[in-house]
């Protein structure tokens, strides 16, 4: 009797493996590090902002008219905001278009689909690997730009305190974390950004429209926050993050708009994301005339994006209301409290006895537009008689503002007299001379409707 001994199963050869996900993930980080316009933009995020900051810094004329722009003599953390503002608008959307909105559409444009298919033969895999090469490579972008422009400030200017939206004085400290949350929070609304761009990039194939969506939706976003929309409505949209950081630098900090704005830009984000994988995982890649998916990109694509937008206005409406947000008695506060703090500060750059906002006992008084109209809403024909009380002197100081205030709560005021209270004159301060710190500031009225 002879035995026999079985041979051990072998695999098929012919089966190939698919490719793991951390493979797949580095061999696209490589491809879009290897591109010279992805290496410019890296270079640029991380040398660009310093110089500007350092420009700006230097110069007599500050960009008064952009948020912190008028303290960006008086402290270094005034840069970075000022650079958040300007990338907000434009920077963001433009770094998103580029790189999440080109990052599907390039292998249409070298009809590389089935090359990369065979490799990879997972679309579930390739899709996943694009999506976080290129978030990584966007989060660097914005790392170069925080980094660059706070050392550019800091060396520049230097480490001071700095002034918040309220009047109240924010020391170094908490000024460096209070800058750093506020980009922070950007991501939110630029991961909502890039997951659109993932979209137009699968949807729209090698179509220009794909790689210019981002920037398209963001500026339609600017466009309509600047009009008077129901508060419900502009919180409602994914960019609204990008602007409610603003609410950081204040005291109390108003967070309500904040974690809306977070939350709705995040809800963005999966969502687009999700429409991009459901769509490029039915893409028929055999047909290499066929970079969309027609009808699937509007039935999955712009269809259920237009139903989300109307799915979070309406959960937000109870929360926020369908007014303007802006109303006579947020004003007065605002002002009567931010008067009360700079007030203080002026009090103490000009070496005189300080006094307290509990002493002060500031009050506002503010009109719109004389008594023709109702006193609410935005617009640049705000009055406000501010009066206070010093201790010992009998008779009320008062003084006049002429406030622009802007649909999102942005507000400019512009002292009106007496003169030797919130006029134009030069104080000195350890920074060197600065302008009357209540002849001119910035304030931000919370749209939320008040506690």
């Amino acid at each position: 009797m002879t035995a026999t001994v079985a041979a051990p199963e072998t695999r098929d050869s012919s089966v190939a493996r698919r490719v793991p996900i951390i493979r797949g993930y580095r061999f696209e980080l490589v491809k879009l590090l290897t591109q010279w316009r992805v290496r410019v933009l890296i270079v640029a995020c991380w040398l660009a902002p310093a110089l500007f900051v350092a420009v700006i810094s230097q110069q007599a004329s500050l960009p008064v008219d952009t948020l912190f722009g008028r303290w960006m003599h008086a402290t270094g953390w005034a840069g970075p905001l000022v650079l958040l503002g300007f990338s907000g608008s434009w920077a963001l959307p433009l770094l998103t278009s580029l790189i999440a909105g080109d990052v599907f559409a390039s292998e249409d444009r070298l009809g590389t689909w089935r090359h990369l298919l065979v490799a990879v033969r997972s679309p579930r895999r390739i899709f996943i690997s694009k999506a976080l090469s290129s978030l990584t490579v966007i989060l660097v972008l914005v790392i170069g730009l925080v980094v660059s422009s706070t050392i550019s400030g800091l060396l520049v200017v230097g480490n001071r305190q700095m002034i918040g939206l309220d009047g109240h004085l924010l020391s170094p400290g908490s000024a460096a974390g209070t800058v750093f949350l506020a980009w922070l929070c950007a991501l939110a609304p630029t991961l909502a950004l890039a997951a659109i761009g993932l979209l137009g990039s699968v949807a729209l194939g090698r179509s220009p429209m794909g790689l210019l969506l981002p920037a398209v939706v963001a500026l339609a976003m600017q466009i309509v926050q600047q009009l008077p929309v129901p508060v419900a409505f502009r919180l409602a949209l994914p960019g609204y993050a990008f602007i409610s950081w603003n609410g950081l630098f204040t005291s109390p900090a108003q967070l309500g708009p904040l974690l809306i704005g977070v939350i709705v830009s995040l809800v963005w984000a999966l969502v687009a994301t999700g429409l991009a994988y459901f769509i490029f995982v039915r893409r028929d890649f055999t047909n290499p005339s066929h970079d969309g998916s027609g009808r699937l990109a509007l039935t999955a694509g712009l269809v259920p994006l237009v139903v989300l937008l109307g799915v979070t206005t309406a959960a937000v409406a109870p929360v926020t209301g369908f007014g303007s947000g802006i109303d006579q008695d947020k004003v007065q506060r605002a002002v009567a409290v931010e008067f009360a703090h700079l007030y203080r500060l002026q009090t103490k750059q000009l070496n005189r006895a300080d006094v307290t906002e509990e002493q002060l006992q500031s009050a506002a008084e503010c009109t719109k537009g004389g008594d023709q109209v109702a006193a609410r809403g935005p617009g640049n024909d705000w009055r406000c008689v501010v009066s206070w009380h010093i201790p010992g002197v009998e008779a009320a100081g008062s003084a006049i503002y002429q406030l622009d205030i802007n649909p999102l709560g942005r507000y400019v005021s512009d002292g009106d007299g007496p003169k030797e209270v919130n006029g134009f004159f030069l104080v000195r301060t350890p920074s060197g001379d600065e302008p009357n710190p209540l002849w001119q500031f910035d304030g931000n009225i919370e749209l939320l409707p008040a506690n």
